[in-house]
């Protein structure tokens, strides 16, 4: 290197070691986490409404395994694989990778390659004569640039884009939970549904029943009218009950396929072949709050949220700060064709640019500002997520405690109901009771039997509420 060139080879030198130094430098605050919003739910080792019929073991995330019906755990399977809504929040994730990917790039030079050809036409003044000049240019060249991020602005912007990508990701973790709590209610109603069609359909027998026994007697003058337009009335209702149930068999059996990602109809074949109702666990296994929260996926957005409006405000920050490029240029050309190729016309320029956005009307600290607005709110939406996972887990413990009572309440009535029954049966055999008041026992036992069902479907529901507030259904816990 020549002596002529050494200063300004220093100079490069020394503007080169104090970008380098100021590189390292990120502006904006840094971040640590989100505010404890429940510490004393964090610290406690049971839910405050656990019932008797729960323990504080960590659950599985395949809950519904243990309802033990091999068909449901197909129907979850093919939901989680095959779901619309699963399919957008995963391309709303690839969409984030993206933007992720696109953000990252402001790190490297960018660089570009061109070609030329102009047509000049200079009036006589910038000639040596007064005539004036004409000259075609063809040139060819390659140039690129490189934004020094001196204050982090790209890395607050990688932050962002990065926590706005795990964000998505718990979303569609948030979606899953969703959508295999929503199968399993489904699928439950529909049993209970099946099950209560059977019972109908022996209710409408005994009511037909009856009104013939009502009939004969009203012929031998024995009863009145009244009790024949009881006995059909009752008929009318029981068959209006059956009508009223198939339809909803056929109802849930869509829902369900539409869950699956498959159209109407395609589990006719639930429809055809039924299947006694879910029986809940004996025990059930939640865990601890502190589990939940860090089980909950909209949770885990929320805190993403928080976090990428924080890089946002930092990015704002930055962008108050110089900002600092290298550009460089490489080029052939001339006034002739071969001049865009002969190396004797090349052309080279270096250029540090330094830019200082000091006058823009206010737009740079109103962007902050908006940040930081932005980051409250976000921090708020953290809190209000928190607080509402906590009182939907308590809640749905709270009323699965409760239906599980009801339900034992309702076996006792159907038991009684059915021992009642089979007295009246045996007393209208002996000749000491009328055969209508056997039926009538009989049906009454047939309604108690409906209401358990109906109770233990209740508790199902219960169950599967209990199993989405903990946030379970999208990955094994750990």
């Amino acid at each position: 290197m020549s002596a002529s060139l050494t200063p300004r080879f220093r100079s490069g030198l020394s503007l080169a070691a104090l970008a380098l130094l100021l590189a390292g430098c990120t502006v904006g605050p840094d971040y640590h986490g989100v505010p404890a919003v429940a510490p004393n739910a964090a610290q406690r080792t049971t839910f405050l409404r656990a019932p008797d019929a729960t323990a504080a073991t960590a659950p599985s995330a395949q809950w519904w395994e243990a309802l033990g019906d091999p068909i449901l755990d197909d129907l979850v399977a093919k939901a989680l694989s095959g779901s619309p809504t699963l399919a957008a929040a995963q391309a709303r994730i690839t969409q984030a990778r993206a933007n992720l990917a696109a953000t990252n790039a402001a790190f490297t030079p960018k660089a570009n390659v061109g070609a030329s050809a102009a047509e000049v036409a200079l009036p006589g003044a910038f000639t040596n004569d007064k005539s004036r000049l004409s000259k075609q240019i063809y040139a060819e060249n390659f140039d690129a640039s490189w934004e020094l991020d001196l204050f982090g602005a790209n890395r607050r912007r990688s932050e962002a884009a990065r926590d706005r990508m795990d964000a998505a990701q718990a979303s569609a973790a948030d979606a899953a939970v969703s959508l295999s709590a929503e199968v399993v209610r489904t699928y439950a109603e529909l049993r209970v549904a099946q099950a209560h069609a059977t019972l109908l359909d022996k209710q409408v027998d005994l009511d037909r029943r009856l009104l013939d026994h009502a009939t004969q007697r009203f012929k031998l003058g024995t009863v009145g009218s009244q009790d024949v337009d009881e006995a059909k009335s009752a008929l009318a209702q029981s068959e209006s009950d059956t009508s009223d149930t198939g339809a909803q068999i056929t109802v849930l059996a869509d829902q369900l396929a539409v869950l699956i990602g498959r159209e109407p109809g395609a589990l006719d074949d639930l429809v055809a072949h039924p299947a006694p109702p879910l029986h809940v666990p004996s025990t059930v296994a939640i865990g601890d709050p502190a589990r939940l929260l860090r089980s909950r996926p909209d949770i885990r957005v929320a805190e993403r949220q928080v976090a990428a409006a924080n890089a946002d405000v930092g990015a704002h920050i930055a962008d108050r700060f110089p900002k600092v490029t290298f550009t460089g240029i490489l080029g052939l050309g001339g006034t002739s064709v071969g001049d865009a190729f002969n190396p004797g016309s090349l052309v080279a320029l270096a250029m540090p640019q330094i830019k200082w956005n000091i006058l823009d009307g206010g737009r740079t600290v109103a962007l902050k500002r908006n940040a930081r607005g932005a980051l409250v709110e976000a921090e708020a939406k953290y809190r209000g997520t928190v607080l509402d996972a906590l009182e939907d887990a308590e809640a749905s413990l709270t009323r699965f405690g409760s239906q599980r009572i009801a339900l034992a309440k309702a076996a006792e009535s159907r038991e009684a109901a059915e021992h009642l029954a089979g007295l009246q049966v045996q007393r209208a055999q002996g000749g000491t009771l009328s055969r209508a008041d056997a039926l009538k026992a009989e049906r009454q036992a047939l309604r108690a039997k409906m209401a358990e069902i109906s109770a233990g479907g209740t508790l199902t529901s219960d169950f599967v509420a209990v199993e989405k507030a903990l946030g379970l259904g999208w990955e094994a816990q750990k």
